[in-house]
């Protein structure tokens, strides 16, 4: 499609409901994160994501039959798969098993609409207005405060929660630009099926294939693959279909003070007052970049 489209118009219910259900239930991923990382290795547990989630969507894609990719589309979908789940979350789990805390990791990830913004204007072709760019900056102020109030591990660490950043953004991008049109269904199964051996063949070679609490293993493998691979996945298509990239990337402004509260719910985690100040300003960037 070309960059200049506009995006097709979604109904005013389904725009308001989606994203808010998306932020929540993708900064809840950080979470089950903790705890799976906690029981088994980070790369592990991200092979085992990827295998499971990807065999139930090859099986809702078949049977709803839905259309695959083909040809030289096939091969775009495998370019997005690899940098939004392999990078991304192969990335995410090391940092967090490397001891990162959750709540850091969604806030190194807030710096997400910035780098979308960036390759969106010359990429896609969207036109992103004054009130967007000052809410941008307003954001990546507000989640640098964020990192820096909480920030006290490796910086190995970072790195990797900032590979992490740079895939999602990349492989946003990249899928805005060159397969829409994709079914939601097969398309993010495909995502799931290239990733798993890649991320596997890792594990095998840089860890030790042990699991010290099957059953914290399994509880985080099952609400990752069910809530944060299906569903947060076949939304975040969705949305991308519907709206201009920069938008939806705004949403992950929002991530950090959704996981933050989730973690003193869940965790009994913490922030300090700089934390907290830049989770607001977060908050009020996402509201200006929302704007016409």
């Amino acid at each position: 499609m070309p960059g200049g489209t506009r995006p097709d118009r979604a109904p005013q219910w389904l725009s308001l409901t989606v994203p808010a259900v998306f932020v929540v239930l993708w900064s809840s991923a950080f979470i089950a994160a903790v705890f799976g990382t906690d029981a088994a290795p980070p790369l592990m547990l991200t092979f085992a994501r990827f295998a499971v989630a990807g065999v139930l969507l090859t099986l809702i894609a078949l049977f709803s039959r839905s259309p695959w990719p083909r040809g030289r589309l096939l091969l775009h979908v495998i370019v997005v798969g690899l940098l939004m789940q392999a990078v991304q979350f192969g990335a995410f789990y090391n940092a967090i098993g490397a001891g990162l805390p959750g709540g850091v990791v969604a806030l190194i990830q807030g710096f997400n609409p910035v780098i979308i913004a960036l390759l969106a204007g010359g990429v896609l072709g969207e036109k992103i207005n004054r009130s967007q760019w000052l809410g941008f900056a307003v954001g990546a102020v507000g989640v640098g405060m964020a990192v820096v109030g909480q920030l006290s591990v490796s910086l190995t660490a970072v790195l990797l929660s900032f590979l992490g950043l740079l895939g999602l953004s990349l492989g946003t991008v990249y899928q805005k630009r060159f397969t829409q049109g994709t079914d939601v269904r097969s398309s993010t199964a495909v995502h799931f099926l290239v990733s798993a051996p890649v991320v596997g063949l890792l594990s095998l070679l840089l860890e030790d294939q042990r699991v010290s609490d099957w059953g914290a293993f399994s509880a985080s493998l099952a609400w990752i693959v069910l809530i944060n691979s299906v569903g947060t996945f076949l939304l975040l298509n969705t949305m991308l279909r519907k709206q201009a990239a920069s938008r939806v990337g705004t949403l992950f402004f929002l991530t950090p003070a959704v996981t933050a509260l989730l973690s003193w719910i869940v965790i009994g985690q913490t922030l300090s007052p700089m934390a907290i100040t830049g989770l607001v300003l977060g908050g009020a960037g996402v509201l200006l970049t929302g704007r016409k």
